[in-house]
């Protein structure tokens, strides 16, 4: 017989659980998980198969990892795998192939603070920082159609930046501006 603590641990996890992020209801035909990037202040472009035969590509995931660097300071971070499952979601839910058009990924603490001082809207303790972040917008997809296949997600923050043409996303808690 279960006691009232046990009773209330086992209906928190319950409840915790049917409201985790969307981002893990990865599409179950998926076998194979695939982005395609093309950095803008760069030039480069990649089209990578991060996931495939149930785990993730270290080799592909170091690729990404690069492109997405701070091209400011030639700075590279891992960036958070559930970053690269929610973009795959919205190019899968807009039934996308486009590359994602990299406007900012990973950012350095001191590129960070230099753009903080020189732009609007710069958070100082912004998930870029982290490798948790990235301003985005995909070729073929108005943004904010973008915008909206990711609000659906709730599985981070959306920020939509419509004079920018570029939307914000972040594996941080579900909000939005």
């Amino acid at each position: 017989m279960m006691n009232r603590r046990d009773f209330l641990a086992c209906t928190v996890v319950s409840a915790a659980s049917m409201m985790a992020p969307a981002v893990y209801a990865l599409p179950a035909k998926a076998m194979e998980r695939q982005l395609r990037f093309y950095n803008l202040h760069t030039g480069e472009k990649l089209s990578a198969t991060y996931w495939a035969e149930g785990e993730y590509m270290p080799d592909e995931l170091a690729s990404i990892d690069h492109l997405l660097r701070d091209h400011r300071r030639e700075e590279i971070a891992q960036i958070d795998r559930s970053l690269l499952d929610q973009l795959y979601m919205v190019q899968d839910k807009l039934g996308s192939k486009g590359y994602y058009e990299i406007i900012s990924a990973y950012r350095s603490p001191l590129t960070n603070k230099k753009l903080q001082r020189n732009t609007d809207g710069v958070a100082k303790r912004s998930l870029h920082m982290q490798g948790k972040a990235i301003d985005v917008r995909l070729r073929g997809v108005e943004t904010k159609y973008l915008r909206q296949a990711a609000l659906k997600l709730k599985a981070g923050g959306v920020g939509y930046y419509p004079d920018s043409d570029f939307v914000h996303l972040d594996t941080g808690r579900p909000r939005y501006w």
